[in-house]
């Protein structure tokens, strides 16, 4: 038995046991769940998440067939490779779930997120803001005296750069959406 004192009614591999020196490394994986799209699916699939204490890194849901009613969502999460597997298995068996497709193992697939930054400021600070806007491919799409929008597509890891790099220079508030993603190839 492990030295590690368990709370009851948890298991070894449970997520709530996260300081287990034994327990396998966690890793992220991108999930691709096709739906209906009908009132409550949202809600069932995120109630698997929550009701079993797996967390949720990142979440997009968008219909994508208007004449079939369905719906995709991406959901990017963590958790030991048995965790992912479990995952996947319990989300394939809620009835308005079609398709459960991990990303991470299926092959290559594009990831990107798009973010609005809002940053004040005047003087210098503005035309740094716009120097860095332009090296980082974001666009301006409201602007005022005192302050910008910028609009930034691209993978999690530019967009935390640039939202950091806009601190200094009066980062007010950012809205992120989440990640979208697509396998490639023809398939």
């Amino acid at each position: 038995m492990n030295a590690l004192k368990l709370k009851k009614g948890v298991s070894r591999h449970s997520a709530y046991n996260l300081r287990d020196p034994n327990a396998e490394a966690t890793e992220v994986h991108t999930l691709a769940v096709l739906v209906d799209n009908e009132a409550g699916v949202l809600a069932r699939v995120i109630g698997l998440f929550s009701g079993r204490g797996y967390n949720i890194e990142s979440l997009t849901v968008a219909e994508v067939d208007h004449l079939g009613h369905r719906s995709r969502i991406t959901i990017v999460t963590t958790g030991t490779p048995a965790v992912i597997e479990q995952i996947k298995a319990q989300l394939g068996r809620i009835v308005p779930v079609h398709e459960v497709h991990d990303l991470t193992v299926e092959g290559a697939s594009v990831e990107r997120e798009l973010a609005l930054l809002k940053v004040a400021g005047t003087g210098e600070k503005r035309v740094e803001a716009m120097r860095l806007a332009d090296i980082f491919r974001a666009n301006v799409v409201d602007t005022t005296l005192e302050s910008f929008i910028f609009e930034i597509t691209g993978t999690g890891e530019k967009i935390d750069a640039f939202a950091e790099l806009m601190r200094p220079l009066g980062l007010v508030e950012i809205a992120r959406t989440g990640v979208a993603a697509l396998s490639r190839g023809a398939a």
